[in-house]
């Protein structure tokens, strides 16, 4: 099949069994509300004396380990020799799930900050956590409503902090990959910087959008070759948003049937 063409094929959730969703009802996701509160409360606390967002960004791993401990979800990761050394990148990942953050946050080395939907800041305690702790604000799909904080990321990136972006802009519904908005990518070009895509797989049939019911399985994280921007202009942001969904996409398609095969 054409690359081009590919598509994440339609997850389903795994059907777990009576004990799985009492156990996410009734354990599992009030432990995750209670680790959020408790963390999120020490996190804000710690912007009074760290400014950097480096302390909060301990605060996220830790309560991300937590959340994966407690699944118990165990996370296999591949391809971090792919990280470019000693220079910023742009992370660019699928998101299929409400986990994908904890998986990102418990296995991706060194400090690197969320361009995160500008809703998402809203919210009583989340919203504070992202705000304090430097993440950055953007409307994904209007790059014009998002100068401010556009310029903010390329600073970050000239500071040598990497940036995660989820280009689909949102969660999928259905488990396919979604197109890619290319004003995800302003950054990476305005500032030169690869783009190291990244494939989250098995979170979706775990916890698909709009569940509650947590059915633990294998997780991949697939960290693919970086795209490198050099010579790219902003005209050349919906090219590098197709080279990057390719990307996601073979490794997705692979290791997805890796993993039904070995089921």
């Amino acid at each position: 099949m054409n690359t081009q063409a590919r598509e994440i094929a339609t997850g389903q959730q795994r059907r777990g069994t009576v004990f799985t969703r009492l156990r996410s009802f009734f354990v599992y996701v009030p432990l995750v509300y209670l680790y959020t509160l408790v963390m999120g409360v020490f996190s804000l606390l710690s912007s009074l004396f760290d400014s950097s967002g480096r302390v909060q960004h301990w605060f996220a791993r830790t309560w991300s380990r937590m959340i994966l401990k407690t699944g118990p979800i165990k996370v296999h990761i591949e391809g971090l020799g792919n990280i470019p050394a000693g220079q910023p990148v742009v992370y660019a990942a699928n998101h299929l799930s409400a986990m994908d953050i904890p998986v990102l946050y418990a296995m991706l080395p060194g400090q690197f900050r969320i361009m995160a939907k500008k809703e998402l800041f809203r919210y009583p305690v989340l919203g504070w956590h992202l705000k304090r702790s430097g993440q950055i604000p953007i409307v994904l799909g209007d790059a014009h409503a998002s100068v401010g904080t556009l310029k903010r990321a390329g600073r970050a990136l000239r500071h040598g902090l990497p940036l995660m972006v989820f280009p689909e802009g949102g969660r999928s519904e259905t488990g396919q990959l979604q197109p890619f908005l290319g004003g995800a990518f302003f950054a990476a070009i305005a500032e030169q910087a690869p783009v190291v895509p990244i494939a989250i797989v098995g979170t979706y049939e775990m916890l698909p959008m709009n569940s509650f019911h947590v059915v633990p399985g294998p997780v991949q994280l697939v960290i693919g070759r970086p795209v490198a921007t050099t010579g790219m202009r902003l005209r050349d942001l919906e090219r590098l948003a197709a080279q990057v969904r390719d990307a996601i996409a073979e490794m997705y398609d692979t290791h997805a049937k890796a993993i039904t095969s070995n089921a």
